[in-house]
């Protein structure tokens, strides 16, 4: 059986056959109103579209859904805004878990200390956070690779507000995170990544941004 990750489905929007990593599904909810399935596990049939707010908009613009599901649904106008709030909701969820499993970390000190221990799978820095502060963090993950000469390369992501990032986690004003080895943090880098590919981010690793 093929693994889930490597499974293909149809964009509706583009007509091309991707991996469901790369598109995101929406089924028909209560009182016939679509609705995003950002885990497609909901029962009943969907309709699967590239993963970018872009794509999802089009859809909507060009009446993808109902044209595809060959029946009256009502889509909402803000549907790609919908997902985008769905993606971040998972992120924020699998943050939460992370540090639970004790494979998160914040404050500048705390993460700077994991930097130059190799711990680091992800760097987060809040989009309300100074620039001085994510730079020197960005430096220090450059020097690191430069020190060592190997390693994996790390992801920084600028997706959610310092507010977001308090909330998820229980604590306030989380401006820096860093996301250190393990399942859990895994998890969290794959929505994180998720998001920035949906919000059409810059990719950047070490020293490029998702935000």
């Amino acid at each position: 059986m093929p693994r889930r990750a490597d499974t293909m489905r149809q964009c509706a929007l583009t007509r091309r056959e991707m991996p469901i990593a790369d598109l995101i599904r929406f089924v028909v909810g209560p009182d016939d109103v679509l609705v995003t399935d950002v885990d497609a596990k909901a029962e009943g049939r969907g309709v699967w579209i590239t993963a970018t707010a872009d794509a999802v908009a089009t859809a909507v613009r060009k009446k993808i859904f109902a044209k595809s599901l060959k029946a009256p649904v009502i889509v909402p106008d803000d549907l790609a805004e919908q997902a985008a709030r769905r993606l971040e909701q998972r992120l924020l969820g699998a943050l939460g878990m992370a540090r639970k499993a004790g494979q998160l970390t914040t404050g500048a000190a705390k993460v700077r200390s994991a930097i130059d221990k190799g711990e680091v799978v992800a760097l987060i820095t809040a989009t309300d956070g100074a620039a001085d502060g994510r730079d020197k963090l960005v430096g220090a993950l450059k020097a690191r690779r430069a020190e060592t000469g190997n390693g994996a390369e790390v992801p920084h992501y600028q997706l959610l507000s310092s507010d977001q990032l308090g909330l998820a986690l229980g604590l306030e004003n989380v401006i820096h995170a860093a996301l250190t080895k393990g399942a859990a943090a895994q998890s969290a880098l794959a929505r994180a990544e998720r998001l920035a590919r949906y919000g059409a981010h810059d990719v950047e690793i070490e020293t490029r941004v998702h935000g």
